[in-house]
């Protein structure tokens, strides 16, 4: 078991090992949730080498094109191991809310007993899993956010910081622990993850355990396009940028030529709507909208900006596709 063996000559601390038993899991890495790459053979490879894998809802229902329930059910008729579901939930839309707590009923009568939220006050998502004894760990990137949620209750905190893909943090993931140790939850790193030696730095500095996404979009069992795969091979730290002009906040892409047409900042008018308290939801819906649309497409067929592609600057340690266990087999 990872928790009583040796990673890069360092024990696994006391936190990691009672972060496994917790989830009932054998490492303490989590496939973290994309969209639009967690697809269903992802997700239970995850968790069937051991780790666990995260479902995202609107990849299994708007780009896989499956019922929720259905696509639950077919993970977990490739593994009998843990899964989680990750709950974005910033209330800016009646509709998307009332689905979301629908996915998130649908994963607890599924047997989902790890969630993930972002964005938004995760109370309601609290109340609902512990009362069928499940755990959230709730997306943070500074203490002002993560002690907000504390208030909601959450078990732990997944810590994004500055070199993570997708909307990434401000801030090292040293600044980050030294920041939200005090809270006394478990802490996750997440960002800059793709080898061993990178994991077994994040446990020493105090993590609990690790979240990786764009190391596991370089494996045979994500169902991304090839292209998209083949770019986070090739690509250095320095070709992953951040964009405003995707959801409306910085999000971490390959500097492709689709994104130098898109832009990287947000204009006045865009930003002023961003900032302000009553239309800022909304810019951000709109943004991911567009971006939800256009980045559905990328994954498997040809669109305007079919190499948009979120990544992290873990690309630094990515130099070959692999399967899901033989990426586990590296990192543990």
């Amino acid at each position: 078991m990872f928790g009583t063996r040796r990673l890069g000559g360092s024990q696994v601390s006391e936190a990691s090992k009672n972060f496994c038993e917790s989830l009932g899991i054998e490492h303490p890495i989590i496939c973290g949730a994309m969209y639009p790459c967690s697809n269903v053979e992802l997700v239970a490879a995850a968790s069937e080498a051991g780790g666990i894998g995260v479902v995202q809802p609107l990849t299994l229902t708007y780009v896989n094109g499956l019922d929720f329930r259905e696509g639950l059910r077919q993970i977990k008729a490739l593994t009998s191991k843990p899964i989680g579901m990750n709950a974005l939930i910033e209330g800016s839309s009646k509709i998307y809310m009332d689905r979301m707590a629908k996915y998130v009923d649908i994963a607890l009568d599924e047997g989902v007993r790890f969630f993930v939220t972002a964005l938004g006050n995760p109370s309601w998502v609290v109340e609902k899993v512990h009362e069928r004894g499940g755990t959230v760990f709730h997306d943070v990137t500074d203490l002002n956010w993560a002690e907000k949620a504390l208030k909601a209750n959450v078990d732990g905190f997944i810590c994004v910081n500055n070199r993570a893909g997708g909307h990434a943090g401000h801030l090292t993931k040293e600044m980050l622990f030294e920041r939200l140790t005090k809270l006394g939850k478990p802490l996750i790193c997440a960002g800059g993850l793709s080898t061993k030696d990178d994991i077994q730095k994040a446990l020493d500095v105090g993590f609990a355990g690790v979240q990786l996404g764009t190391r596991f979009i370089a494996t045979q069992e994500c169902n991304a396009d090839l292209a998209y795969k083949n770019a986070i091979v090739a690509a250095k730290e320095g070709d992953v940028v951040l964009s405003e002009k995707i959801t409306g906040v910085p999000v971490s892409v390959i500097n492709t030529p689709s994104v130098q047409k898109l832009g990287l900042k947000a204009n006045p008018l865009e930003k002023l709507l961003l900032q302000h308290r009553k239309t800022k939801h909304w810019m951000r819906m709109f943004y991911s909208l567009k971006s939800f649309h256009s980045l559905k497409k990328s994954i498997n067929a040809p669109s305007p900006y079919k190499d948009i592609w979120q990544a992290g600057k873990s690309v630094e340690g990515i130099d070959s596709i692999k399967s899901v266990k033989e990426v586990f087999d590296e990192l543990t």
